[in-house]
């Protein structure tokens, strides 16, 4: 026999032993980030498609651009939002991001 033979045969074991703890390594690696990096991320998406969804005139928003108005109207893709006496702006329901109420400080 070959002294190349008997070295490779003799490594093989090792090698089978390592691509199992380096698949249960990766498959660690992802469950950790999907509990911590996506699931929350997806949580936090479902719940601005329902404050999206439950919006209503008279209700206070902030929009993605930093715009603070109250909502004078409720169509199906935008919204009107009044910023000021008589000053309305048209904005699609996408870029409504949230209610400033969640923005007051707690009180102690």
């Amino acid at each position: 026999m070959n002294m190349a033979t008997v070295m490779l045969q003799a490594a093989a074991p090792a090698a089978g032993g390592s691509s199992a703890s380096l698949l249960i390594m990766m498959v660690l690696i992802f469950a950790v980030m999907y509990f911590f990096m996506i699931r929350p991320q997806q949580k936090r998406q479902k719940e601005l498609v329902k404050f999206r969804n439950t919006l209503e005139k008279g209700q206070k928003v902030i929009t993605a651009g930093g715009i603070y108005g109250t909502i004078k109207e409720v169509k199906e893709g935008y919204i009107l939002l009044e910023v000021d006496n008589n000053v309305s702006l048209r904005v699609d329901k996408a870029m409504v991001m949230k209610d400033p109420s969640d923005l007051a400080p707690q009180a102690k």
